[in-house]
């Protein structure tokens, strides 16, 4: 299970030490901090995203906490395998081994502009993302598990027979290595993935042991599961290796009116009335901000038709027809990119159960919203009393504690080549 922070001070770091240290409270594996190497909202209107550089605050965190995980983003797109698996590893060691790393590729010209580039066709992309997972994994190994000896008396710091070159040449980047940092405790940073379609599919086959999905309802979750673990078992490995991490977005309060009135409070700092559009085009009628505070009419009722291109429409439908104001609709969640469950602590525990149970998922992203509260103290013990959840960590590593298998540099298994 992991913990996504929303929003708050992004410059803050002792409000980011704060959350995590409550998440460690409440034995959740891993925090996850998402990144985009871009200014990618509108400041006047929406807050913002990615202000601080994630490793940064990681790093921080990894002082001020002792089991949680560290995951975040960086893209396989525009940074060299050099400095990824340098990156990655110095937080690693620095966490004694509770780092991972969400490999993905970029896809917003405005990110690639940063770079002084443009982004390169999908298939190139994808290629050029094998070949540095697989360059930053041969790096992550260029020492020998045992090659540090700290002999300070002795003036032999490592046994140089044990670190050796990785000289690695692919079509797109190479690197010769090797790192100058030791393994870590758990060996090496855990590798993640999110993002869909068949490319992405077949890079969290090949290497994640994590991986970031947006299922929408249990059916779509139980598809995507089955097609990741397809993906996994061409690439030669295990499919129960790969962990599916549904995410979900809890909003958690006495009942479920005080959690839709705390979710309408919430909402005033977002762009509604961008949002009201959006929830039209989702269920093919013209809305507008002048109408936030009013339910749909009969004709709009008898008009609206849920897209088919939107697996969350149907609901958006359902919760209109219930008779609510738009603002409350939107409250909802019925446009948010992952199921809000808005309700009590029970109310989450059983969503939580109801996926599980039903092989939806191995475990949960979870994007907690704003008030950071709840979650901890009211409905872990509920999974924990359910027998749903650990009452401690496995161990100190996120290798552990995650249940990821051993891998020390590349999977030799990997023996079939990647799509070209």
């Amino acid at each position: 299970m992991g913990f996504s922070p929303r929003s708050g001070s992004q410059t803050d770091m002792d409000q980011f030490v704060r959350y995590a240290q409550a998440a460690e409270r409440g034995k959740v594996q891993l925090l996850f901090i998402a990144d985009t190497p871009v200014l990618d909202v509108d400041l006047d209107h929406h807050a913002p995203h990615h202000m601080v550089d994630p490793l940064l605050i990681l790093t921080v965190l990894a002082r001020e906490t002792e089991r949680i995980g560290l995951v975040t983003t960086a893209s396989t797109t525009f940074t060299e395998p050099y400095n990824l698996a340098r990156q990655f590893k110095a937080l690693d060691v620095i966490s004694h081994g509770r780092a991972g790393w969400n490999a993905v590729t970029t896809s917003d010209p405005a990110a690639a502009a940063n770079f002084g580039a443009t982004i390169p066709p999908r298939a190139e992309k994808y290629e050029r993302a094998h070949e540095v997972i697989q360059i930053v994994q041969a790096l992550w190994g260029s020492w020998e598990k045992d090659a540090w000896l700290l002999d300070v008396n002795g003036k032999r710091f490592a046994d140089m027979d044990k670190i050796q070159p990785v000289n690695l040449q692919g079509k797109h980047t190479a690197s010769r290595g090797p790192l100058p940092i030791p393994p870590s405790e758990q060996g090496q940073p855990v590798i993640f993935q999110a993002g869909g379609g068949s490319y992405g599919l077949e890079l969290a086959g090949r290497y994640a042991s994590g991986v970031y999905a947006n299922p929408y309802t249990i059916e779509d979750a139980q598809t995507q599961r089955q097609v990741l673990g397809d993906a996994a078992k061409r690439a030669g490995r295990d499919p129960d290796e790969v962990k599916m991490l549904a995410g979900f977005m809890p909003t958690i309060a006495p009942s479920r009116q005080a959690a839709l009135q705390r979710r309408r409070f919430l909402d005033e700092v977002v762009d509604l009335n961008q949002r009201v559009r959006y929830l039209g085009a989702m269920i093919g009628l013209p809305l507008g901000p002048a109408q936030l505070d009013e339910p749909l009419t009969a004709d709009q009722l008898a008009d609206a038709k849920p897209s088919p291109h939107d697996p969350r429409s149907d609901r958006a439908l359902a919760v209109a027809r219930e008779g609510w104001t738009l603002r409350d609709v939107l409250a909802h969640g019925v446009i948010d990119y992952h199921p809000v469950v808005a309700g009590t602590a029970t109310d989450v525990a059983d969503h939580m159960q109801q996926w599980f149970e039903a092989g939806a998922c191995d475990g949960y992203s979870i994007a907690v919203d704003s008030y950071h509260d709840g979650f901890v103290d009211q409905v872990v013990p509920i999974l924990q009393e359910r027998g749903l959840f650990h009452d401690d960590y496995e161990g100190p590593t996120l290798r552990e504690n995650l249940g990821a298998h051993e891998q020390y540099g590349l999977d030799p298994r990997l023996t079939t080549p990647a799509r070209q």
